[in-house]
């Protein structure tokens, strides 16, 4: 069984270490090191910001013990340290990898590291719990999937919801056909999102970081913005807008509910980054039109990063249109359901964020990767949608809303298309603002690969070029 990472040197660029990567072989199922009932040993990986939640989630349960932390930032350990006093700090998630009295990797860096440190993990013999999306791109998350097959390891995605009580007794509902039928469902991602600034040359990164650590599989280029964490998100070397990074969210809920476990066969984007001129090149205005085939829902995805009033009730949520009502969840611990009328009707409630980590310890405990909650493929599978959305948008061309012309060939497309034409005009912004109108996508809905007319350009610009030492392994 291996139980080493890939790369066994100290340099990022040693030839010993390439050659490791490109040789490797896969583990047999993964036997756990102690007896069940002692805890699971974890190190959470990034921990400036959603890190800290993990650590909170681990030091919760009983079940687990934070041994260990890392992030490539000395500046932004010290909070860290503090939730987890008897944790030994590293700098490098290698020698995390090289540890094996480490059981677990809980992953919270940046989106470009989520698949590559979780496959770097399930090679070197742990379980994963990684933050989602579990990719950036369609290639990543494959990658990851399949070697969570290959190994038989535990991965949970960090889908929360799928843990949540109210939630999943909420979908079971709807699926069960609690609303009639559903015949539309509206995915919401109503959050204000201020401009990120405007940079007139490249910025230096903070001396506290090793910057070649940081940025790993992503293209090591000039940071061109003010704010290098967080802001990594509205740029597409390392992050994925406001779908990828909310989003997903609330997509994973929209498919759950609507019976949807695999892709879509078509998707296309309307949007840009609007309101504001900065360095971000996400749209922070988009819609996304996903077609599932005739006997699924119409599926709408919608991200307004400027001032927007509520959709039923909602600002971040999905809401569940019905033939004899419709459902909104903007809660994961509680679910509201409602008639035709507007009237409230019934309300599942219940859960914890807490009930993730603990899904993922009982299954790690267990040696059993089935009893997650939201599994590799449940990651990936929502992530891409995520992607898949922003592919379009990156392919498409210059469209003025002004124009008469529709911009989708579906009617929920165009009700949502012309409800963010209202949104930029409550923003008094002009009437000729021009967006992409992105590519109409087609899709195999059990891969997730780009096909069609535009197939090909969409899996090249989802291809992201191997960076020396931070390579993809193969999955020949």
């Amino acid at each position: 069984m291996l139980t080493r990472r890939a790369f066994v040197t100290e340099s990022l660029l040693a030839s010993a270490a390439l050659s490791a990567a490109s040789s490797r072989a896969f583990a047999a199922p993964f036997a756990p090191r102690r007896p069940s009932q002692d805890p699971v040993r974890v190190a959470v990986l990034g921990v400036r910001g959603r890190g800290r939640g993990h650590i909170a989630g681990f030091t919760n349960s009983p079940d687990a013990v934070v041994v260990a932390l890392c992030d490539p930032d000395t500046g932004v350990i010290k909070e860290a340290q503090r939730a987890a006093p008897d944790a030994r700090y590293e700098r490098d998630l290698r020698r995390i990898m090289d540890d094996p009295s480490i059981d677990a990797v809980s992953i919270a860096t940046p989106n470009h590291w989520h698949s590559l440190a979780a496959i770097w993990a399930l090679q070197a013999g742990k379980h994963v719990f990684v933050e989602k999306p579990v990719s950036q791109n369609l290639e990543d998350g494959r990658a990851l999937e399949a070697i969570q097959r290959r190994t038989g390891l535990v991965v949970q995605s960090g889908m929360q919801s799928r843990s949540h009580a109210a939630t999943k007794d909420a979908m079971a509902f709807l699926r069960g056909g609690g609303i009639g039928r559903i015949t539309r469902v509206n995915g919401l991602c109503y959050k204000r999102r201020q401009s990120i600034g405007k940079v007139s040359a490249p910025t230096a990164p903070p001396p506290t970081l090793d910057m070649d650590l940081w940025t790993g599989p992503a293209a090591l280029e000039p940071v061109r913005r003010a704010e290098l964490h967080y802001d990594w998100h509205w740029v597409w070397n390392t992050g994925n807008g406001d779908v990828g990074n909310q989003g997903v969210h609330q997509l994973d809920i929209a498919r759950w509910g609507a019976g949807v476990d695999g892709f879509p066969r078509a998707v296309r984007s309307l949007g840009g980054r609007v309101g504001y001129d900065d360095d971000g090149e996400t749209p922070n205005t988009q819609v996304v039109s996903y077609d599932c085939g005739d006997d699924a829902p119409d599926m709408v995805f919608e991200v307004r990063g400027l001032v927007t009033p509520p959709y039923r009730g909602a600002h971040i949520g999905v809401v569940f249109h019905g033939t004899d009502g419709y459902a909104v969840s903007s809660a994961y611990n509680r679910v509201p359901i409602f008639d035709r009328d507007g009237n409230e009707v019934r309300a599942f409630e219940g859960g914890s964020e807490y009930d993730h980590y603990q899904s993922f310890l009982d299954a790690v405990k267990a040696n059993d990767p089935s009893k997650v909650t939201a599994d590799a493929r449940v990651g990936q599978v929502s992530a891409g949608w995520c992607h898949l959305g922003n592919l379009s948008h990156r392919l498409g061309e210059d469209f003025a809303l002004s124009t008469d012309a529709n911009a989708f060939d579906d009617l929920a497309g165009e009700e949502a298309a012309a409800r963010m034409r209202l949104h930029l005009a409550q923003n008094e912004l002009a009437a000729e603002v021009t967006v992409s109108r992105g590519v109409a996508l087609e899709v195999d809905p059990d891969s997730g690969r780009c096909v069609g007319a535009h197939g090909e350009a969409a899996e090249a610009l989802d291809h992201r070029a191997p960076r020396e030492g931070f390579a993809l392994p193969s999955l020949d």
